[in-house]
């Protein structure tokens, strides 16, 4: 029997733990996969050719992460109802007719982990999200189904606009904002290359959680920064990751993971994680030029 193959894209992606993550599905649902990093020039041409090149050679799915989540929108034959609302993909899926499906397993992650594992309530809660591109765009709807009041801030405050208009939200330039919001999320790609977004500090006055969805071994530069001016408390994107991720693998295989034992196995090292693959040794490759 042929071995299912996933893998995750994205630039950068050595860092990422969706490898660990899905062989702990695996070993919940009593079976194996392989799941590998794969990076693709950061360009529309070489995503497709990256995943033309593992879907061509008989892949099952993929998860798809920064900056790649719209170009996997637009490479898709069919589309769920999340991803079209968003206008993004997270996931991909192979049909048996050789199509690809699309589909955005963000904002379901990360509503599961604010109320699942943050212990926060969202409905009526007043919720400033940073950031305007794939990773805000596909949490947006959920979090207003969840019942927060959504404000929208973005570097680029005409993408902030444009953006809002499409869910009939507020957006505000980063220089005008103020405290009052009872939740921050940072979905911009600026902690994974050790950049705080131009916030006010006052931003952070009152605020009960900043959350920021990158993640790494210790906190982030953005929960940093809003501990040090008065947000009560902070929170990383690993609880997210496996959310979505759980999503994903369920999708794909039909089987609904646990998340909590493996959000736990990752933190803190209490659950014995999967021996290590070949799919480990080459952290992430180039996929071949395809003309």
């Amino acid at each position: 029997m042929t071995t299912p193959r996933y893998a995750v894209f994205g630039n950068p992606i050595a860092h990422s733990r969706s490898p660990q993550i899905h062989r702990l599905f695996a070993k919940q649902e009593g079976t194996y996969i392989e799941y590998r990093r794969i990076t693709a020039d950061i360009d529309r041409n070489s995503f497709a050719c990256a995943i033309e090149t593992f879907f061509g050679a008989g892949a099952n799915g993929a998860n798809v992460t920064v900056p790649f989540k719209e170009y996997a929108f637009d490479l898709a034959d069919e589309h769920s109802d999340r991803a079209q609302t968003a206008g993004a993909a997270n996931t991909l899926i192979a049909l048996p007719n050789g199509k690809l499906r699309a589909d955005n397993t963000d904002g379901a992650g990360l509503v599961c982990d604010l109320q699942n594992h943050c212990d926060t309530d969202l409905n009526g809660a007043k919720v400033l999200l940073l950031g305007a591109g794939g990773a805000a765009r596909g949490v947006i709807s959920p979090l207003l189904a969840a019942g927060a009041r959504l404000t929208l801030a973005n570097r680029s405050h005409d993408k902030a606009l444009a953006l809002a208009q499409r869910f009939d939200i507020e957006a505000l330039p980063f220089d005008v904002l103020n405290g009052g919001f009872d939740i921050v999320i940072n979905a911009t790609s600026g902690s994974l290359h050790g950049n705080m977004p131009a916030v006010p500090s006052a931003v952070f006055t009152d605020c009960r959680l900043a959350y920021d969805m990158a993640y790494g071994e210790e906190s982030t530069i953005f929960m940093d920064f809003a501990t040090q001016n008065g947000a009560a408390a902070t929170a990383d994107g690993l609880g997210m990751l496996v959310c979505q991720a759980a999503e994903s693998y369920r999708l794909w295989r039909g089987f609904s993971p646990a998340t909590a034992e493996v959000i736990d196995a990752l933190r803190h090292r209490r659950l014995p994680l999967p021996v290590s693959t070949p799919c480990d040794e080459a952290e992430y490759f180039h996929t071949p030029d395809c003309g």
